[in-house]
């Protein structure tokens, strides 16, 4: 009843291709945690994977976003990662997108965990990061804060520019890449918003609903 009524708004670091596209492919996507509802409505129905926990919460949340549309790929950082990575790596080569909800499952809130830059490294394909700002939203008091919009929100989508992470990266070089997909979040978190006040602007139009 929610999704319908959000008007979305897309901004980039740097120019997808193609120019009006509302995501690029293949690529490793992170996201925080709290902005599963309205990222899961913007991108339903297209086959993204996603890593979802073992435990009985995450049979929960697969089943859920398996009726809107996501691939389900059962692990965590805790338990069954390394397994995971390897389903996520077959969906990269399959030409699919994945996300990570890389503060979850269980926070703390706002700090990235490896698995995107293990996989980048492991499947040759770049990652990026994106967040969604809400103007008018409900905050749970749960420990990752989670957002869930309120009817005809206003919301911001803002993307990273890409990072590749070379095959042959050292642990030195994997710390370093790890470092800079935390600053990626941390930037598109803050732009986004800043600037969500503005969806309907010039500067951010709204994107036509799928």
């Amino acid at each position: 009843m929610i999704g319908p009524t959000l008007r979305y708004s897309l901004s980039w670091e740097e120019t997808p291709s193609p120019p009006d596209a509302t995501y690029e492919r293949p690529v490793i996507y992170s996201f925080w945690h709290r902005a599963v509802f309205a990222s899961a409505w913007l991108w339903r129905k297209i086959g993204i994977a996603v890593m979802v926990s073992r435990s009985f919460d995450g049979e929960y949340i697969a089943r859920t976003i398996e009726k809107l549309g996501f691939v389900a790929v059962r692990g965590s950082s805790s338990r069954g990662g390394a397994e995971a990575l390897l389903g996520l790596k077959s969906q990269l080569e399959q030409g699919n997108l994945v996300a990570f909800t890389i503060d979850g499952p269980r926070g703390p809130k706002y700090i990235a965990k490896p698995g995107p830059v293990l996989l980048s490294r492991a499947s040759g394909f770049p990652m990026a990061a994106f967040y969604v700002a809400i103007d008018d939203a409900w905050v749970f008091n749960t420990w990752d804060r989670m957002v869930v919009p309120k009817p005809f929100s206003k919301a911001l989508v803002r993307f990273s520019r890409k990072i590749q992470v070379p095959a042959l990266a050292d642990d030195a070089q994997m710390a370093d890449f790890h470092r800079q997909l935390q600053s990626a979040l941390d930037r598109v978190t803050a732009y986004a918003e800043e600037n969500v006040h503005r969806v309907g602007s010039a500067e951010f139009p709204i994107i036509q609903k799928r």
